[in-house]
């Protein structure tokens, strides 16, 4: 698709009320073939997305969507998962306090950690939750992501570096714009930037490894892309092992149980084998 044009610069009457608001969830496949290598996987993905990790990550969008950061608090639970609260504000402010980490006693939690950020009247969250089939292998990593804003900044702007920053096998993401603004002669604007789909948004790196679906509600500001990798490559699927050590016909049989989980997820519905 085309990238949209620049409009001319909107002269608003007060603060930018719209809310333009980015959901979308990541998941990471793998198969696991015994419960000893689901725990390690799931050990895996509790040390890899620790709240040192999101926290990282959080910052780094904060930073790109041209946000100031206010305040970090965090938290690393027992026996696995991890939160983090961000305060930040949209641009610069002079003569705020220094960001600060606060890491409070462990406490136990279910599987899964839980980012969130306030951004003056928006918010960041990102929630991730590890699971696994006990008889089939599969295990999955979710992570439910929301960016919302309001002001000049846009939560597109740190799309790439989101999905880039998670083991991304299926992307679903959501953008829609809510409310209005009024320029200074006091005319509505329920839109303020140039949008055909979230595609536009993505860079070629990221469009040449998926495959991409629309469904977009023009008329509502409503923006909806899901995308899956092209490319299987059973390697990285596999944890504990790699597939030249399995029989061919075990890893035939493992590749169609993992594609199999990739299709029902990206179409969202239950598939008959």
């Amino acid at each position: 698709m085309a990238k949209p044009t620049n409009n001319p610069k909107l002269k608003l009457l007060g603060f930018n009320n719209l809310t333009k608001s980015l959901s979308f969830n990541i998941y990471d496949i793998c198969y696991a073939r015994n419960s000893a290598q689901q725990q390690e996987y799931i050990e895996y993905i509790d040390e890899a997305y620790n709240a040192e990790r999101l926290t990282a990550i959080l910052t780094e969008v904060a930073h790109i969507i041209g946000a100031n950061i206010l305040n970090v608090a965090r938290q690393d639970y027992d026996p696995q998962g991890a939160s983090v609260t961000m305060l930040i504000s949209e641009g610069h402010h002079d003569g705020l306090p220094t960001p600060t980490n606060t890491k409070t006693s462990k406490a136990k939690s279910k599987a899964k950690e839980s980012v969130v950020a306030h951004l003056d009247k928006s918010h960041i969250t990102v929630h991730t939750y590890p699971e696994n089939h006990p008889d089939a292998g599969i295990s999955t990593f979710r992570a439910d992501i929301d960016v919302s804003t309001c002001g000049k900044i846009s939560p597109l702007k740190a799309l790439n570096y989101l999905i880039k920053s998670f083991e991304s096998d299926i992307v679903v993401m959501d953008y829609r714009v809510r409310g209005f603004t009024r320029n200074v002669r006091g005319m509505k604007h329920f839109i303020d930037h140039q949008i055909d789909s979230i595609q536009n948004f993505l860079s070629r790196e990221v469009k040449d490894k998926y495959d991409l679906v629309d469904v977009n509600v023009y008329q509502e500001n409503i923006f909806h892309t899901k995308m899956r990798l092209k490319q299987l490559d059973l390697d990285t699927y596999l944890f504990g092992e790699g597939s030249s050590e399995l029989p061919p016909r075990e890893a035939k049989r493992i590749r169609e149980r993992v594609d199999h989980e990739i299709m029902e997820i990206f179409y969202g519905r239950n598939i008959q084998r």
